[in-house]
């Protein structure tokens, strides 16, 4: 774990960072709309009978505000820049592999790989004495995870609602172990996604792209292990991990144009294809729903496993106590030597 500094309280720095983050997200978004529909990075927003314009690549908000975080994050406490230093580094890396993605339109494969190689400095922070295996993890949870919240998207602030959820959840968590150190990231990565959802919600005036979903999942992966509390981020990120076991169970390892979209009826509401992949979205739309009740639907399914991490957070210092458990982290430390 970090040292701490004296000077100002860690949680007081996470909430300055938190909140400058929102600022600079919210008051960037507007110009920065404005300038991708200029450029024309727009798409069409299919889950609406009128098939509106928005601007896309949203995203590059959600990094401005970030980068603001941790920037001041290490300003104020400065014991933490190697690790902050890191984990913005990897965001950044991961932004651009999203920026070129909405571009370009990457493959799985190549998306896989690339995201791999931008977790590869996470490395660095990890603990003495691990072994390659644990090392190796590590990349591989960055590339898993960050393609996990880029999955679960499609609706109107969706993914930005999730992330919302998933970086509370976590922050909440954190402190309730002590573990402030880390909530300087989650908090710089939720003040931004806060700032965003405000254009996000429906009706959507942007959309986050690949751009902003993948960094979602690359900031819950490092806080895992920076701060390890890899269980309870595995326990938030489950609406992510099911809905990508619905989708690879059923169509296996596709690719972006190979997705059938889901379909909206005469009345404006969602409704299954008779055929096509299974998904967690899907799975909630057995009647027509309106876009926006299937969003809050996926969203309570999120804040259930946000409230599962919060209180196994909660009860987790008795349990450590627990002989049983004992033996089982004695365990778990000698598979980080492998």
């Amino acid at each position: 774990m970090f040292l701490f500094d004296q000077s100002l309280p860690l949680y007081l720095i996470a909430a300055i960072c938190g909140i400058l983050s929102f600022s600079v997200t919210w008051i960037s978004m507007p110009r920065l709309i404005r300038k991708l529909e200029n450029a024309e990075i727009v798409g069409k927003d299919i889950h609406k009978v009128l098939k509106p314009i928005v601007a896309e690549m949203g995203g590059i908000g959600i990094l401005f505000g970030f980068i603001i975080g941790i920037f001041i994050g290490i300003y104020f406490h400065q014991i933490l820049i190697l690790e902050l230093s890191i984990v913005l580094i990897i965001i950044l890396l991961v932004g651009i592999i999203g920026i070129v993605d909405d571009l370009l339109v990457l493959s799985s494969k190549e998306k896989l790989v690339l995201l791999f190689l931008a977790g590869l400095p996470l490395i660095w922070v990890a603990p003495p004495n691990v072994g390659l295996l644990y090392l190796i993890s590590i990349p591989i949870a960055i590339s898993i995870g960050s393609n996990l919240t880029n999955m679960l998207a499609g609706l109107n602030g969706i993914e930005s609602g999730l992330g919302i959820i998933a970086l509370g959840s976590l922050t909440i968590a954190c402190l309730l172990l002590g573990k402030y150190d880390v909530t300087i990231i989650s908090m710089s990565m939720l003040g931004s996604l806060i700032g965003f959802f405000y254009f996000n919600k429906h009706p959507a005036r942007v959309f986050p792209g690949d751009t902003g979903t993948l960094v979602i999942g690359a900031a819950i992966i490092s806080i895992a292990f920076i701060g390890r509390v890899k269980l309870i981020a595995f326990i938030i990120l489950l609406p992510n991990i099911i809905d990508a076991a619905l989708k690879f169970y059923s169509a296996g390892l596709m690719e972006r144009q190979e997705h059938k979209p889901t379909q909206i009826n005469e009345e404006g509401k969602l409704i299954r294809p008779e055929q096509g992949f299974k998904s967690l979205i899907r799975f909630v739309l057995k009647k027509p729903v309106k876009e926006k009740t299937a969003v809050r639907m996926i969203w309570a399914i999120g804040i259930f496993f946000g409230l599962c991490g919060i209180f196994v957070a909660i009860v987790m210092p008795e349990i450590i106590q627990d002989q049983t458990l004992a033996q089982f982290m004695n365990f778990k430390e000698f598979l980080y030597q492998v």
